[in-house]
């Protein structure tokens, strides 16, 4: 005997452009989305779907078991930001999710991340494998489900389709998931369920949406049976609206919420309790409705009496009189959990949730966190990173957040890089190209101040001056030859230091083995120190051996080391041993 039930809250997850808005738009434009409550998602970022008119329309593919979920509460905010953001019961707030793949592309970066982040927080989910319509030998056809699609098709797209699907079941099964098409599974609680779908031409949808029902239904009833009391809510988007002032997208998840309630939220000053002085849901078209009660699970707008700095992504919890419970559960979510060091990434971000979806993803690359926060980028951040020893830490990463304009003027005189988006895996790669930018630099600057063991061999044919200074052509045998080289010859003795080098008219800083240059030797003599067809060696100081020897250089390099520890042990026989 099924117990109460509430709407399953479902989230929408895939790649950029493969369909994620569009399938929303087919769903809320549905009849059976024209609920008085509930129909409208732009507003209040969440709508329901009544179930009652799929099940009497799709009886046949559910069976005789009528379903006993009231609806399905969709998260009209699509992607694995809205995902992370929403949080309740300490984990994610959506009950089961959909992930939109487009089947003729395959798997993009943002498929991968959703992937992960559904298996991070064990949320079970279908596949909407879209955009079947763009597969060749395609008879147009509109609103249709997907098993009657297939017997309006030729026998060469069916063929194509299933091509297509096998590459995603094998794409899938990379990840360690077991997948098929939806009507060819046995075992829903081993396999994750394919459903072909085309949000351009309304095929499939229906498919999808019983295929949701039926496995919250039976999979999750623990998880959405109605519980009544007090209400509970996570906090979506936090607006400024014209007429009502501040208010508070919510989804409440549990309980119910009256006008004139006490509600316990979390602001950039800890814990705070406002009183509900309105709530709205969303009617016909894009009309708002004054509610005095409202029950979960339900996308809402509530006004607040008092002007408060809500965080999104936190709880909303209603309360009677005793805050400390409420307040604990606030601290509690709205914790930053997140490992910091003492060099590392600035990380900002709109709300908790998006904050710590970022940060994981940093972590997995290995990549260091110093600051982790929510709000806008600031001129008091660019400063703060400014004044940072550690250049891979001048780096300041913003997620879906802006960066104000006296952060802007600041940045401009700033050594402070700032990387902002909306989307993780963009922001990611721009953050490890930067840093591998910069420790290039480091590696480039390193390279200027440490000698590298070099030799190269005076050219006879190329003598320019043999005195004040000596200017030969020299052919680099190995390493990087570089002006302030001191050198010394094959049996230790002092041969000068480079002042300069030239390639043809142009001056340079290096020259690199295989090269053929003009070099200008200070503090020797042609013929009396140095010799034409010579080998001369770069003067390694003793404290750089170790280093050197960990860097792991070319073979010719690394012999050449050797070379110059053999001529230095001939008057120290322990040079090199010590370093």
């Amino acid at each position: 005997m099924y117990k109460s039930l509430r709407q399953p809250i479902v989230c929408v997850l895939g790649h950029v452009d493969h369909g994620k808005t569009s399938i929303l738009d087919v769903i809320r434009g549905t009849s059976v989305a024209k609920k008085e409550v509930g129909g409208i998602t732009q507003k209040i970022g969440a709508f329901e779907v009544d179930m009652e008119s799929f099940y009497r329309a799709s009886r046949t593919e559910i069976g005789m078991n009528k379903l006993k979920i009231p609806g399905l509460l969709f998260i009209d905010t699509p992607g694995h930001v809205a995902f992370s953001n929403m949080r309740a019961r300490g984990g994610a707030l959506a009950d089961i999710a959909i992930l939109v793949v487009d089947i003729n592309e395959g798997f993009k970066p943002q498929t991968v991340e959703s992937i992960e982040i559904l298996k991070r927080f064990k949320t079970p989910f279908i596949v909407a494998a879209n955009k079947i319509d763009l597969i060749p030998f395609f008879t147009n056809i509109k609103n249709i489900s997907f098993r009657d699609l297939q017997k309006t098709q030729r026998n060469e797209y069916n063929e194509e389709l299933d091509k297509r699907l096998y590459n995603l079941v094998n794409k899938f099964y990379e990840f360690g998931l077991s997948t098929d098409r939806y009507d060819r599974i046995t075992d829903f609680s081993k396999t994750i369920a394919i459903v072909p779908v085309s949000a351009k031409m309304a095929i499939g949808i229906s498919d999808a949406l019983l295929m949701l029902a039926g496995l919250a239904q039976r999979f999750l009833e623990r998880n959405i049976e109605y519980v009544g009391g007090l209400g509970k809510g996570t906090v979506i988007e936090v607006k400024k609206e014209e007429s009502l002032g501040l208010t508070l997208d919510t989804v409440l998840y549990q309980g119910s919420l009256k006008k004139g309630d006490r509600l316990a939220v979390s602001t950039r000053n800890g814990p705070a309790v406002s009183k509900v002085k309105a709530i709205f849901v969303s009617g016909k078209g894009k009309k708002l409705l004054e509610k005095s009660e409202v029950f979960s699970a339900q996308g809402i707008r509530v006004v607040l009496a008092d002007k408060l700095e809500v965080i999104p992504g936190s709880p909303a919890i209603a309360i009677v009189n005793d805050t400390r419970e409420a307040f604990d559960e606030i601290m509690k979510e709205s914790q930053i959990n997140i490992p910091l060091s003492l060099n590392g990434v600035t990380v900002k971000a709109e709300a908790l949730g998006s904050l710590e979806a970022i940060s994981y993803e940093l972590s997995k690359k290995d990549i260091p966190i110093r600051s982790a926060s929510i709000g806008d980028i600031t001129r008091r951040d660019i400063t703060d990173v400014s004044t940072l020893n550690d250049i891979l830490s001048k780096i300041i990463i913003g997620f879906n957040v802006e960066m104000l304009p006296e952060a802007r003027e600041a940045a401009l005189t700033s050594d402070t890089a700032v990387e902002t988006g909306s989307v993780i895996y963009s922001l990611i790669e721009a953050t490890e190209k930067w840093i591998q930018g910069k420790k290039e630099e480091i590696e480039e600057g390193r390279k200027q101040d440490t000698p590298i063991p070099s030799k190269f061999t005076i050219m006879p044919e190329y003598i320019f001056r043999s005195n004040k200074p000596v200017i030969v052509g020299v052919k680099v045998l190995t390493g990087r030859l570089k002006v302030g080289d001191s050198l010394i010859k094959s049996d230790g003795r002092y041969a000068g230091i480079i002042k300069s080098i030239r390639e043809g008219e142009t001056s340079k800083k290096f020259a690199e083995a295989g090269q053929e240059v003009a070099v200008s030797i200070e503090g020797v003599i042609l013929h009396r120190h140095i010799f034409p067809s010579e080998t001369l060696y770069v003067d390694v100081p003793e404290s750089v051996v170790k280093t050197l020897r960990e860097n792991n250089m070319d073979t010719g390099t690394m012999e050449t080391l050797e070379e110059i520890i053999k001529i230095k042990r001939k008057e120290n026989i322990f040079w090199g041993t010590r370093a």
